[in-house]
């Protein structure tokens, strides 16, 4: 992150992720700036993830082999609802699936407010399904022989603690505090 300019955000949309960061990494493309870190899911807790991962306001970026069980240290990362399809301009590209972390063993984890996103490429119109290795792509002879297929099994994460209600979480006034508490005085009760 040394190398980029002052003022440099990273805020990129899903279409971004998928097709200028995972298509290019995954076909072995260089990628300019290479500021999105390789880390392994399975090692880190989310909270551990500042400073490994490419911070961009509340969320961090890495690249990660997509597996079936996403397990790490102190729990593991739970899908929620539907695969969206990652679309540019009138093409399908990918896919995003959401997870949520949990504490504990699954499935009887606690279910935390951290959420992430990850996005995988798409092979020929489908997604290609978490469980397959793509072992051709992947190993070190296939390589060698010039294979250029993309590695499938690649995906790019976006991970953030999510705030509650949709509002960012800010420190409240001394006025606020004071509002919210007047609340508190109705649950009091005084005697007459």
């Amino acid at each position: 992150m040394s190398d980029l300019p002052p003022g440099f955000r990273f805020f990129p949309t899903d279409e971004e992720l998928v097709v200028h960061f995972l298509s290019r990494k995954a076909s072995r493309l260089p990628c300019q700036p290479d500021i999105v870190p390789f880390l392994d899911l399975r090692r880190f807790d989310p909270w551990q993830l500042n400073g490994k991962a490419l911070q961009g306001g509340n969320h961090c970026y890495f690249f990660s082999h997509a597996t079936v069980n996403k397990v790490s240290p102190s729990g593991y990362w739970m899908p929620v609802g539907a695969k969206e399809t990652v679309t540019s301009g009138d093409k399908d590209v990918g896919t995003k699936t959401t997870l949520v972390f949990h504490i504990g063993e699954a499935p009887l984890g606690v279910k935390t407010s951290w959420v992430m996103h990850e996005y995988r490429l798409l092979e020929d119109g489908a997604a290609v399904p978490s469980s397959r290795t793509n072992r051709n792509s992947s190993s070190s002879a296939s390589r060698a022989r010039g294979n250029k297929r993309p590695d499938l099994n690649l995906a790019i994460c976006r991970v953030q603690e999510a705030s509650f209600f949709g509002v960012e979480e800010t420190e409240l006034s001394c006025l606020d505090e004071v509002f919210l508490s007047l609340d508190d005085l109705d649950e009091i009760s005084m005697p007459y």
